[in-house]
């Protein structure tokens, strides 16, 4: 790279020159030189129109705070560039008390440290520097752990400034990406993103790049009960389980097959049948039935005894019916000739 930056600097001072910095122009004998001194905003006289009586005026503009630059040399000022990855004490990095996962399942911090152990932690921590002279992480909490299992002294960080908010965001989807939250910690994420950028679902999607209904749907499981939010962030129950929960329409009933789930290693089948007789039953005692008017069963009862059948008489979405039950075609032939009095 700096040779690159110091070739094209030649460039640029042959062009300011009209000459070649690698090849030197022949001397002229002593006595046909002419010496010029060249001075800031300065007249030149062409040594080589000298001779022949012309003088050539050339305005060279140079800003004060620059150099007169040199035929033959070309130097290149180093620049002092921040430096963005570092090899740290690890005691300096602490984890983000934000950090949307929580979940750090042990046997996988193990099996990463003896990895660690023995080809060294090969991804640098994303991390934030802090007021305290500390890093703060961002993303790589997991590898961070496991480097203090392996005894790790030191280790590799990214740093990058970002503010809470953004650490936040930073964090969650880098952890989306690798499929690293369970349904529980991506829904809190996803909130804590609404309620501290006040953003919407679909500007949340957006930042995630998610559809808006995958959102939604995550969110959604934050209307489990406690006790089920638990069963799904251990991983005891999956999302087809939270679904069935989900479809009771009252809390009363999803607290009963949360309940049921604790007690029971249900399917998720099992659980869907039991939610739908959980809903069904809540469906009948919220819309209760009006009481049937006395000469409904009156008539119900007469017709019984005459047809020597069932009778229902019956009311329902504000239509009244009549229901009577016949077994077969000479049944109903018998009933009908009964009830209209002639057979034809």
């Amino acid at each position: 790279m700096a040779n690159n930056v110091k070739k094209g600097l030649g460039r640029g001072l042959n062009a300011i020159l009209s000459g070649s910095m690698e090849e030197a122009t022949p001397m002229e004998p002593a006595q046909n030189r002419v010496r010029v001194e060249i001075e800031e905003n300065a007249t030149i006289i062409d040594p080589l129109a000298a001779e022949e009586g012309i003088v050539v005026e050339r305005e060279i503009k140079q800003s004060p705070s620059e150099p007169t630059p040199k035929a033959g040399k070309s130097e290149k000022t180093p620049v002092a560039e921040k430096k963005n990855t570092d090899e740290v004490d690890i005691t300096l990095v602490e984890p983000n008390p934000d950090q949307p996962r929580t979940n750090f399942d042990k046997n996988e911090l193990e099996e990463l440290a003896s990895s660690i152990k023995k080809d060294g932690l090969l991804q640098p921590i994303l991390v934030r520097p802090l007021n305290s002279g500390k890093y703060q992480i961002i993303a790589g909490e997991r590898r961070w752990q496991a480097s203090q299992l392996a005894g790790l002294k030191k280790v590799p960080i990214r740093i990058k400034d970002a503010n809470d908010d953004e650490a936040l965001e930073l964090a969650l989807i880098e952890n989306i990406q690798r499929s690293d939250l369970n349904p529980i910690e991506e829904a809190y994420g996803y909130r804590r993103m609404m309620e501290r950028r006040r953003m919407t679902q679909a500007e949340v999607a957006q930042a995630v790049s998610k559809g808006r209904s995958t959102v939604a749907n995550a969110l959604r499981l934050l209307e489990l009960p406690e006790d089920a939010q638990q069963l799904l962030f251990e991983d005891k129950i999956t999302a087809g389980h939270a679904r069935a929960i989900l479809s009771i329409p009252t809390k009363e009933g999803r607290q009963k097959l949360t309940d049921k789930l604790i007690q029971e290693k249900l399917s998720v089948r099992e659980a869907e049948a039991i939610a739908r007789l959980l809903a069904g039953k809540q469906n009948a005692t919220s819309t209760p039935r009006e009481p049937m008017p006395k000469m409904y069963k009156t008539v119900a009862k007469n017709l019984r005894e005459s047809l020597q059948t069932n009778v229902r008489v019956k009311s329902s979405k504000g239509k009244n019916k009549i229901e009577i039950e016949f077994k077969d075609e000479d049944d109903l032939q018998r009933l009908f000739t009964q009830i209209v009095g002639s057979e034809e």
